[in-house]
């Protein structure tokens, strides 16, 4: 991958989680094509916050809802359309999963951390994954 330039998109993702401990489960989607499994994400856009706008990829891409997390878990970059993708990604404790959505044409799999690990391609969202445990006791509600 390129180094990092002044040039590169912002995006903003979602861990959509449910369960916790050893029940711990993620949400994985199709990327477009199909051909691979992904975290919900998208350009972040102008009028939303960061945060705001990962919720509304989840909802778009696959049909949840829920509450987000204030702390954001991470950052990771990857090369896509020619340039450096800049993204922040935040957990959501997911509380409704829709029977039809905008992006319905995506599968989606609840899987566990292990398993979750293995489908993703980006070694820095692997690691963020791996931590998510740790992040989600420490940022556990009151």
């Amino acid at each position: 991958m390129r180094e990092y330039q002044d040039c590169y998109y912002e995006q903003s993702a979602v861990v959509p989680v449910r369960g916790q401990g050893d029940g711990l489960q993620i949400l994985m989607i199709t990327s477009r094509t199909g051909k691979r499994w992904i975290i919900p994400k998208g350009v972040i856009e102008p009028h939303l916050s960061p945060a705001n706008s990962a919720a509304k990829e989840a909802l778009e891409e696959a049909g949840i809802r829920g509450d987000l997390l204030p702390e954001m878990l991470g950052t990771y970059r990857y090369e896509k359309w020619g340039d450096i993708c800049h993204v922040q990604v935040y957990v959501m404790q997911v509380t409704e999963v829709l029977h039809t959505w905008l992006e319905d044409f995506r599968q989606r799999a609840w899987v566990d951390l292990e398993d979750a690990v293995g489908r993703v391609r980006e070694s820095a969202l692997q690691e963020m994954l791996l931590q998510l445990p740790d992040y989600l006791e420490q940022n556990r509600p009151s």
